[in-house]
């Protein structure tokens, strides 16, 4: 059998970067060389300072670059030298979770590898099952036709996608009726024939694959003539999308029905814990329909460098003008956010959020003080956050007795970054 001894992975992103490294470390054999045109890129990840965040990352990288794993510009050279380049060979899709990347390159549920039924198609998938072997029990190395592993990504992410939707429009109800989410979650999640895993209300999901993946799926649908199961999926966005814009409504009209120069603590902006990406996170989203209305943001992130805040923010689909330089400002740390706001939204769920002192916060805050927890990370400190003084309002729950069911009095126009901006008119 042919036998792999050069890997070439083209694009040092989320995606390539850890991939490679994982199998560098696990088949210390086999030289791993990742490539991208991105200079600034490649100097980071042969640099003390990562361009990604991900946990156990560093020590992986650490234990290989420079003796089987390489980062380069040289592109030609790398594909030349390669007895396999990733990207352009075979169908290998991903199936990773940022924030448990390397837990799951390392024990994966499984490896999936599609190609071709030709001898030579046939050879590539022998030649990367023996690389994945280094470290993979045979039988969770899954081969198929390609066109069955691409799907097989398409609808994975999107039965993900759809689970969060689904549980998403059952808090809406929740919120109307006075139920909890949570408890509704975790009575249907003991039906072994549903299960727990991703039944957790927020504010929307968020990161480079759902929202692409399912569209990938729509398009195809309409492309192939199966517009009904388009329809379908469509549905699990336009779920997405109402649950961020009701969100943002229900701060609106907390705060009096306007949000017009008042301050406004975001907490959090990456699409979640544990990872630095901000690939369609719902904080961009919850933030642009703030600034449209006029608030003042002061956003604070552990992991998201500021420069990555304002791009985002920057993108003329987001906002235009100066809108950004007025209304937004970067903090240091959450206490610095919080001081003299109205309200605190938390948009991510890292654990230091749950740690914060409240007390200490609350005295520098406006009143009455608000927290909007989109995230569903502070449950545990309702009664102390109400006996400090806060009023709270949370995805999927109806904290305070006195509060009526929240219905929205504001109308948010949808929104997408896929869109093309829409300039509004200057008055």
């Amino acid at each position: 059998m042919f036998e792999i001894k050069k890997i070439c992975c083209i694009g040092a992103g989320y995606v390539g970067g850890p991939t490679c490294s994982v199998i560098a470390q696990m088949c210390p054999k086999i030289q791993v060389t990742v490539v991208d045109v991105n200079e600034a890129r490649i100097n980071a990840w042969n640099s003390d300072t990562l361009p990604i965040y991900e946990p156990g990352l560093k020590e992986v990288v650490e234990s290989c670059r420079g003796r089987n794993l390489f980062f380069s510009t040289s592109i030609d050279d790398a594909i030349r030298e390669a007895d396999l380049v990733f990207i352009s060979v075979l169908s290998n899709p991903e199936f990773l979770a940022e924030g448990t990347a390397i837990k799951d390159l390392k024990n994966p549920d499984r490896v999936l590898i599609g190609g071709d039924d030709s001898p030579e198609g046939q050879k590539a998938v022998r030649a990367l099952c023996a690389v994945y072997e280094h470290w993979v029990p045979k039988e969770k190395i899954l081969t198929t036709n390609t066109w069955s592993s691409e799907l097989s990504k398409l609808a994975a992410n999107a039965f993900l996608a759809q689970r969060i939707s689904s549980i998403n429009s059952i808090s809406a109800l929740c919120e109307a009726t006075g139920a909890d989410v949570e408890e509704v979650a975790r009575a249907i999640g003991t039906d072994q024939r549903i299960g727990n895993k991703f039944l957790k209300a927020s504010v929307g999901f968020g990161g480079s694959c759902f929202q692409k993946d399912v569209l990938n799926l729509v398009y195809l649908c309409e492309a192939l003539n199966l517009p009904e199961v388009a329809r379908y999926w469509q549905q699990v966005i336009d779920m997405n999308d109402y649950q961020r814009r009701r969100f943002a409504s229900r701060i609106i009209d907390s705060l009096f029905n306007t949000v017009t120069d008042k301050k406004i603590a975001i907490l959090g902006f990456a699409f979640k814990k544990d990872t630095g990406d901000t690939r369609e996170s719902s904080s961009i989203y919850i933030s642009k329909y703030l600034m449209d209305e006029g608030a003042k943001l002061h956003i604070y992130d552990p992991k998201v460098p500021k420069e990555q805040i304002i791009l985002d923010l920057s993108h003329p689909g987001v906002s235009e003008d100066n809108q950004v330089s007025r209304l937004v400002t970067i903090s240091q740390d959450p206490y610095e956010a919080c001081d003299g706001a109205h309200a605190l939204v938390i948009c991510t769920e890292w654990d230091m959020f749950k740690e914060l002192d409240y007390e200490r916060i609350h005295k520098k805050m406006l009143k009455p003080a608000f927290i909007f927890d989109g995230r569903r990370v502070l449950d545990d400190l309702h009664n102390e956050l109400q006996v400090i003084g806060f009023q709270i309002e949370t995805i999927g729950k109806k904290v305070s007795a006195k509060r009526i069911p929240f219905a929205s009095s504001c109308e948010i126009p949808k929104f997408s970054l896929q869109d093309p901006p829409v300039k509004k008119p200057r008055v």
